[in-house]
């Protein structure tokens, strides 16, 4: 379990308060670096008292695991929106080209909602800088709930005939390499991406996921 699962906020307060002072605080760690930013900087830029981000968070290190925990969150959320809108259980999937059709549409999705969103490729970028300072870290954003998700979903189309591996995990895994994780190396700044070009790589990521684990 990485360390800002154990974290807590030291006061939940405002939800609207509590999401500028993240929204303020990452920008800022990303732009400058966490050890530059200072708590007064991150309340001038929430539009906050500096007090109110002390009794919200405590200190930068809370502050900063809250970032991670909140990016995760977001992501999970937005994993099983997607899984669950392009592979229903119950959808009437009987085929290969069906089967392709559903995981290039999920793709495309989580292309567009992760790849292309700002607020995802920040938290990516920070722990990423963070990993620079302090390789030993073990900070990260938790995608291992999202891939257990599409692995749960994977298992089912095993069942089904349609998908063959005896380690439903390992080809979220794949399937997750293929398509977010090459895409996020091909367009890590969301500012300058390219939709079109993401977009491709979802669809080759999916096709090149089918073709390694369909039944013949």
């Amino acid at each position: 379990m990485n360390s800002f699962a154990r974290e807590k906020t030291v006061r939940e307060g405002s939800p609207e308060k509590r999401k500028a002072i993240l929204a303020a605080a990452r920008d800022l760690f990303v732009r400058e670096g966490v050890d530059r930013v200072s708590m007064d900087a991150v309340a001038t830029r929430a539009a906050v008292s500096k007090r109110t981000v002390y009794d919200y968070f405590g200190d930068k290190r809370r502050l900063f695991l809250a970032i991670l925990s909140d990016v995760s969150e977001s992501l999970l959320a937005t994993g099983r929106r997607a899984i669950e809108e392009h592979l229903p259980k119950d959808a009437p999937i009987t085929t290969v080209p069906q089967l392709e059709a559903a995981f290039t549409a999920l793709a495309i999705d989580l292309g567009a909602t992760v790849v292309g969103s700002a607020d995802f490729s920040a938290g990516f970028a920070l722990v990423a800088q963070e990993r620079l300072r302090t390789p030993t870290t073990e900070d990260d954003i938790e995608t291992a709930p999202m891939q257990a998700a599409l692995a749960d979903r994977i298992a089912h189309f095993v069942d089904a005939g349609l998908l063959d591996t005896d380690n439903p995990r390992l080809a979220a895994d794949h399937f997750g390499a293929l398509t977010l994780l090459l895409a996020y190396e091909r367009q890590p700044v969301p500012a300058n991406a390219d939709p079109d070009q993401i977009r491709q790589i979802m669809i080759d990521g999916a096709h090149a996921f089918i073709r390694a684990y369909a039944t013949r």
